[in-house]
Order: structure tokens, then sequence, then C-alpha cells
């Protein structure tokens, strides 16, 4: 009875530690497992993220790149697909520059603001210009006292272009990129001070706000939209003004649906 009883003792202990065995080796192999699944996500996340930067570096190669085609100012690139315009505005900042970055930038538009030396003499001026530089929109020329240059002496004309680049770099901490002169009136003088200061000349391919007839939203709108001046590359002017300022939004819209995007200027070239 005796050695029964103990054979059965035994025969359980093996029974139990079989069991024990077998857990652990469940358990070693559930451990194994979760390791492997583990290595196979952090695997597959730097592969994603090769893939991902692959992607981005390959973007930055191939970015569109712009010229000016001063036959007619459109704004063109062999390499870019779908209609696209420049949206600029002149005599900034007098008032309502601000607001239209402002609109611009929740949009998602980008823009140059040709700006007046005169404009930047005091601290309202020049607290608005860094807010449109700090919202990252590219900024223009357009002299000090918006003068007509033909009109103007070289000296005259040195001046009006050298001050306002001088107080843009004092308040951006650069100079402007680019150049657009009063009227359009551009001289052989103002063509070789751009030339020599690694700017960028501009004029424009259509603009109406200034015009009487368009000094309201709703027709500035009207007019910007479906002049038969629009075309791929069309470089719009606009101002610093209460009732551009009220268009623009709807401007951005109707572009958006007419299946327009909008250029950036920071990637518009010197010839």
């Amino acid at each position: 009875m005796l050695i029964l009883s103990s054979l059965a003792a035994l025969l359980a202990g093996c029974s139990n530690a079989g069991e024990d065995n077998a857990d652990a080796e469940q358990k070693e192999k559930a451990g194994t497992a979760a390791q492997e699944e583990n290595q196979d996500q952090n695997e597959k996340k730097e592969e994603q993220k090769e893939q991902k930067d692959q992607k981005a570096a390959g973007s930055k190669e191939e970015e569109v790149t712009y010229k000016v085609n001063e036959a007619n100012w459109t704004i063109q690139s062999e390499e870019s697909e779908g209609d696209e315009v420049l949206l600029t505005f002149d005599d900034a900042p007098d008032g309502n520059a601000v607001k239209i970055a402002e609109t611009l930038a929740e949009n998602k538009v980008p823009a140059i603001f040709f700006v007046n030396g005169m404009f930047l003499k005091d601290e309202e001026g020049r607290n608005a210009l860094k807010r449109i530089n700090d919202m990252g929109f590219a900024i223009g020329n357009h002299t000090t006292t918006h003068a007509s240059l033909p009109d103007l002496s070289e000296e005259e004309q040195l001046e009006e272009l050298k001050e306002t680049d001088e107080l843009v770099k004092e308040i951006t901490g650069e100079k402007p990129a680019f150049f657009r002169a009063p009227f359009g009136q551009n001289t052989s003088f103002s063509d070789e001070y751009v030339k020599n200061n690694g700017m960028i000349k501009m004029n424009w391919t259509y603009g109406y706000d200034f015009e009487t007839e368009y000094q309201n939203a709703e027709a500035l709108t009207d007019i910007t939209l479906n002049t038969e001046l629009l075309t791929d590359g069309a470089n719009i002017l606009m101002h610093d003004r209460e009732w551009t300022k009220e268009a623009l939004g709807p401007i951005i819209e109707g572009f958006n649906e007419k299946g327009y995007s909008f250029i950036d200027p920071q990637y518009i070239e010197k010839e």
C-alpha cells in the first residue's frame, strides 16, 4: 500500500512538472513571438520613415521653378501642371495690408507685397511690415514716394530705390527680392540697379482695383475672375485698399473654383 502511494505521488509530480515545463515553453514562445512582432513593427516604421524621407528629398529636387516673361509679364514654368496665377499687392503697408496678409495666410495663398518706403518711417508701418514678413510673404521694393521714375534724375532715382531697400532690410533683416516701378515705368537706371542688386523686376499682366468703377468688392471680384486677360501665369496687380481687402476672400475662392492654383514667389528665379 505504501509503495502504491509513493508511486502515485511520483506520477503526480511528474505530471505537474510536465505541465510547468509546457507552460514555460508556451510563455517562451509567446515572448519570442511578441519580440518578433515588435521587431517587424519597428522595421516597418523604419521603412516607412525612409520612404517618406526619400519622397521629401525627391520633391525638393523636383521643385518647380518660374521665370518672369517680360514680353507679357506672366510668370511661367516648363515643369508646372495646371493653370496658376501670382497675386501681388502694391502701395503697402497703408492700412489694409496686414488684414490682406491674414486672409492670404488663412487660405494658404502666397503673394508679394510691394512696399513704399514712406510707409515704413513710423512705428505702425514698421510693425505692419514685420508682421507681413513674419507670415512668410515675399517683399518687393516699390520706391519710397511712389514717384514717376522717368521724371527723376539718376541721383533721385537712386535715393528712391536705395532708401526703401535699406528700410526693408532694417525691419526684416533682408533686402527686397523684387522690384516694381510705380505706374510700371522702368528706366535704364532702375533696370541697372535691379540687376546689380540681384533683384527680380516685375510689372503686371492685369489689375483693376485702382479704377473707379471697380472700387467695390463685388465689381472687383467679378472683373478679376472673368477678364479675358486671365491666363495661365497671370501676374495680378492689386493694392493696399479697403475694397481689395474685402474682395480678396471671394477672389481666392473663385480662382479655386476655376481650377487655378497660386504661384509661390520664392520659386521665381532671376534671368
